[in-house]
């Protein structure tokens, strides 16, 4: 154990570099704190729009729904890729184009200064309960590992993440999370290489899984997982393509770099949907009983199973590395949050509404500071509440949370930037209407009610899952979408008061955005400063060959290491000015 005590160390250290090294970049200006000024490369925007699909939920909640479904955890990263292609070819590029440094500020140039305020209250607390989800699921699995009081697991995790998005702003969050994108890509590759040596290979997997791989136990219709891949893509498309969510690309330099971000994002999550799921789909083979190792979890102990696997697998310091990976992923979506909240407060309240747009820019930085340190309390307070939900899995807790309270919000934020004449109020009261719609599933439209009109009664409690969701979705895409659409028949553009600023707002929209002039010397800077971070990392996963393992165990670490190295010696080297520009620079100077 105190190997994998020092390799968490060794991460954290890294953690720290990030935010000192990235520090002064984020100082300048709100624009460089919110968004790093939008002068990030695309490879930097592809990691950040990557792992903010990528918590530690996908290595406990989703690696739980792996371990006893099998092939149906695919749904949901199924609609992540085609999500991506969707942005690839339409959305990406639009959202850096809508020139902003906050979604609401997008909100407001779209939909008028009312729905920019009641965003920004709608966005704020749905962001705190999203990332106490987070949280609480590398709350479980950290206590499980080091056999601590899971409320104090929460609040030092909290704490550190808190840390560095307060440092470093949009820098320090989007520079972690490429690290972090490779520490997930070093455990994810090395842990499912080892499970299928050790299983026997894929066809052992799909032969050998209990229940049948594809259809997994419990599951007497097939139909309902068909249903689940179709809805869950209308979900996602909407999830990854709004408004909200924009501001992964409005760190991009210009449309381009958003656009190759989009594309980066998706090859990492076609690459990575089957690798992760590799060592709990072994599990479910190699250690049936894996999920009753934690009892204490409750209905939260299958969500462990990465960890079984891990110990009983994997060589020494391995479990270190794995919590090295869960940190990462739960930092990369809750250092994001926090970001983005410190930035709609401040350009949408407080400098608006509070300051009426007399504060100076060192006084809003101060000010997102203080929101940002705001926002981590209320997520640590999040995670400790929905520690008490011992009755849910981390999965159908986040599932609920993302189709019964974020959908009524993402529909109108997802539509508006395709439907161009809307009525001012249809953005706000879409959300209203989509929060009754999601009354109605959770207390009239339940899964046995809909079920009964089809004659059918007895549903194992997997159906019902899957039903709960499924209903949801669609009432979701019929209802709440089918009212913001049916809006525009009220639209009337000689009674619109925004009619130029919309006109205004699309025309960015559809115009290119294009890098400023000396952004070559902040290019340089990207990559030389995390080319320097990504040599010290693979220095560390070197020394790990040094840990008492077999010489299987000790090779896995050094390939590891080798891949890391050749990643920051290609950044370093792509930084270096060739023979003209270093003389062009002598004579500048």
């Amino acid at each position: 154990m105190e190997y994998d005590y020092l390799v968490i160390a060794g991460y954290f250290a890294l953690m720290v570099a990030i935010s000192v090294l990235f520090k002064k970049m984020a100082s300048n200006s709100t624009s460089d704190y919110f968004r790093g000024g939008g002068k990030m490369l695309w490879w930097m925007v592809g990691a950040t729009a990557f792992m903010t699909q990528f918590s530690a939920w996908t290595f406990t909640g989703a690696a739980g729904k792996a371990f006893n479904d099998g092939f149906a955890v695919l749904a949901v990263f199924a609609g992540n890729m085609i999500a991506y292609v969707f942005a690839i070819y339409y959305f990406a590029r639009r959202f850096r184009q809508m020139r902003v440094d906050t979604p609401t500020e997008g909100v407001r140039r779209r939909f008028g200064s009312v729905n920019e305020q009641f965003f920004t209250w709608v966005i704020i607390p749905l962001s705190v309960i999203n990332a106490g989800v987070w949280l609480n699921g590398l709350g479980v699995f950290a206590s499980a590992v080091f056999d601590a009081d899971i409320n104090t697991t929460i609040y030092v995790t909290g704490a550190a993440v808190l840390v560095i998005s307060l440092i470093s702003g949009a820098w320090g969050v989007v520079a972690s999370d490429f690290i972090q994108t490779l520490v997930v890509a070093v455990i994810s590759i090395a842990c499912a290489g080892v499970a299928l040596y050790f299983v026997g290979g894929p066809s052992e997997i799909i032969t050998e899984f209990p229940g049948g791989f594809f259809m997994g136990p419990d599951m007497n219709y097939p139909l309902l997982l068909v249903c689940t891949f179709l809805f869950f893509i209308v979900k996602q498309l909407q999830s990854i393509n709004n408004m909200q969510e924009s501001y992964r690309f409005l760190n991009a330099k210009d449309s381009n770099n958003a656009t190759k971000a989009a594309a980066m994002a998706l090859a990492m999550m076609v690459f990575g949907a089957i690798i992760w799921f590799i060592p709990p789909w072994a599990s479910a083979i190699m250690y049936p009983d894996a999920a009753s190792a934690y009892p204490e979890l409750g209905a939260k102990a299958s969500d462990a199973v990465y960890l079984v696997f891990a110990r009983e697998t994997m060589p020494l310091g391995t479990v270190g590395l794995l919590m090295a990976g869960l940190f990462a992923a739960t930092m990369s979506s809750m250092d994001s949050a926090l970001n983005r909240n410190s930035g709609i407060f401040v350009r949408s309240f407080y400098s608006t509404i509070v300051r009426k747009g007399k504060a100076e820019d060192k006084e809003l930085l101060r000010a997102g500071q203080i929101a940002c340190l705001v926002n981590g309390i209320l997520v640590i307070g999040m995670a400790q509440f929905f520690n008490s939900l011992k009755h849910l899995s981390l999965f159908d807790l986040m599932m609920q949370v993302a189709t019964l309270l974020q959908s009524p919000v993402l529909v109108p934020l997802f539509l508006g930037i395709i439907i161009r004449k809307t009525p001012k109020w249809a953005p706000w009261a879409t959300v209203v209407f989509g929060l009754t719609v999601s009354w109605a599933v959770v207390n009239i439209f339940t899964p046995q009610y809909v079920m009964s009109w089809f004659g059918i009664e007895n549903l194992t409690d997997r159906e019902i899952g899957e039903l709960r969701t499924i209903i949801t979705i669609a009432a979701h895409l019929i209802f709440t979408a089918g009212f913001f659409c049916l809006t525009t028949l009220f639209y009337n553009e000689e009674k619109d008061p925004y009619v130029e600023t919309t006109k205004e707002f699309f025309e960015d929209v559809d115009t290119e955005c294009v890098s400023e002039e000396g952004q070559d010397i902040v290019d340089r800077m990207q990559r030389a400063k995390l080319g320097t971070l990504v040599i010290y990392m693979s220095a560390g996963l070197t020394l790990m060959v040094l840990i008492p393992n077999p010489l299987w165990g000790r090779l896995l670490f050094l390939g590891c290491a080798a891949a890391i190295f050749a990643v920051g010696y290609a950044l370093k080297r792509s930084a270096r000015l060739n023979d003209s520009e270093q003389a062009a620079a002598t004579s500048i100077n």
